[in-house]
């Protein structure tokens, strides 16, 4: 029987996995393009701005292998392909709709909270090299104990 540590670490493996693929920069975009219905490929990348075709590919596959979206044959002609979420992709449905209505909610405090962030952090950058030397020096100077 394993330990509650083992279990525990076992479990956040489990769950950082999971995370890991719906919560990667375009699984979750992907599964927000298919909560009303299922998609053609194409029409997914139309909508999905900047992700590549071999990106979307590699997504859609990793998200069917999860069992979350579901791959199915068109019979028209040429062949096509749709892909919709599964009843266990279905239940992302409120998690993802509750996580985008958070972004929007604090979107700008976090767009906020990023430049001042990044001004501080170039603000620091731009002393002037002599006085960030100096400064440093302060802490690798040796000390002489000895008597004068």
């Amino acid at each position: 029987m394993p330990t509650p540590s083992r279990r525990g670490n076992s479990e956040c493996s489990h769950i950082r996995s999971v995370l890991d693929r719906v919560g990667d920069r375009w699984g979750l975009l992907v599964i927000s393009r298919l909560l009303d219905h299922p998609k053609r490929f194409n029409e997914l990348q139309q909508e999905l701005e900047g992700i590549s075709h071999r990106m979307l590919t590699l997504t859609l596959r990793l998200l069917e292998r999860e069992g979350i979206v579901s791959r199915s044959a068109l019979a028209t002609k040429p062949p096509g392909v749709a892909y919709g979420l599964t009843p266990v992709g279905e239940s992302l449905i409120e998690p993802v709709r509750a996580l985008s209505q958070w972004a929007r909610d604090h979107g700008e405090t976090i767009r906020a909270a990023r430049q001042r962030f990044d001004s501080a952090v170039l603000a620091k950058a731009e002393r002037p090299a002599h006085r960030r030397q100096a400064f440093m020096q302060t802490f690798d100077a040796p000390t002489d104990f000895r008597e004068k």
